[in-house]
């Protein structure tokens, strides 16, 4: 049995001046202008000056593309760029990985708060839900752009993708409506006035532990441990998760809670919000695909792809 969804969408939006706008890129920077929003609405009962509220949206933008983009190029195309460490910094060349996006962000939250000396904890459960967008967003981004797909099935709802054998599950579609809908979930949870910590330790338990039956149906092309990459760092994320989760329940048993803060008077922040804007632009001309796949996959709609001054000829290195 055939599905009835062909895949023939093109990832890229626009270009300009020989600059490619992906679809994939467009959903981190939704992605990063909602998490400012949010941690805005949260400024007074954070304790942050507005000032802060950039300079915390910066950092976790700036963490989120440094760890996404880190964990691809060491963990899955080393064997590439290890020949071509000039090509690291080039992202328009090539996808993050998603286990990354979560590592760096939380990394981030973690600089900032030992930097400006404000409470970790708040800030991770004000920005969890946060998360759930921009890796929901992400993921939409990965199934326009043609990437991650499942495994061969006669599941009505099959998708035959554009490089792919025959019909398969659109995994990286169930992913990303489970990251949707854990927003609702932790909102609900968050409602109900649990300790600070709360929400961002069930945050990293649902996301992986859901997580791992989903990638159960993926095609996975490189292996880690043993055992597909991304269920590696599932199985690490959820010990991790229930780690901050059992913590979590003895601080709340044993009355610990966290020192109560005084919002800073706001400042003007001009430098800071020009710079934010400019962060907001940069994920735009990021593909989803790994940088192996990208001329071949899209050299011949778009051959802009492996010749104008933003794409070094790569085409040759990369399937040597």
């Amino acid at each position: 049995m055939q599905g009835p969804f062909v895949h023939n969408i093109d990832p890229i939006i626009t270009t300009i001046a020989g600059v490619h706008i992906w679809w994939y890129g467009l959903g981190f920077t939704l992605g990063f202008l909602n998490m400012h929003f949010v941690i805005r609405l949260n400024r007074e009962r954070l304790g942050l000056s507005v000032a802060s509220v950039y300079e915390l949206s910066m950092l976790l933008a700036l963490g989120v593309l440094i760890g996404g983009r880190a964990l691809v190029v060491i963990n899955n195309e080393w064997e590439f760029y290890g020949e071509h460490l000039y090509l690291i910094p080039a992202i328009w060349i090539g996808g993050f990985a998603s286990h990354g996006l979560i590592f760096g962000g939380a990394a981030a939250v973690l600089t900032f708060s030992l930097w400006k000396k404000v409470p970790v904890r708040p800030l991770l459960d004000v920005l969890a839900i946060s998360a759930c967008l921009i890796l929901g967003c992400g993921r939409i981004g990965n199934f326009i752009d043609g990437q991650i797909y499942g495994s061969l099935t006669d599941f009505p709802l099959a998708v035959k993708f554009p490089e792919a054998e025959g019909y398969r599950h659109a995994a990286v579609l169930y992913d990303g409506v489970k990251n949707f809908l854990l927003i609702p979930v932790l909102i609900w949870i968050r409602r109900r006035g649990v300790p600070d910590g709360r929400i961002a330790a069930l945050f990293v338990v649902l996301y992986a532990g859901l997580r791992i039956p989903i990638d159960m149906l993926r095609d996975y092309p490189i292996a880690m441990c043993g055992y597909p990459t991304g269920q590696t760092f599932n199985f690490l994320m959820l010990g991790f998760g229930l780690l901050m989760l059992g913590l979590s329940l003895y601080r709340n048993r044993k009355g610990f809670t966290e020192t109560d803060m005084r919002a800073e008077m706001p400042d003007p922040a001009r430098w800071r919000r020009n710079a934010f804007a400019f962060l907001l632009i940069i994920p735009l001309v990021i593909p989803s695909d790994a940088t192996r796949d990208i001329p071949d996959r899209y050299g011949k709609r778009h051959p802009g792809l492996t010749h104008s001054w933003m794409y070094p000829p790569i085409a040759d290195k990369v399937n040597q």
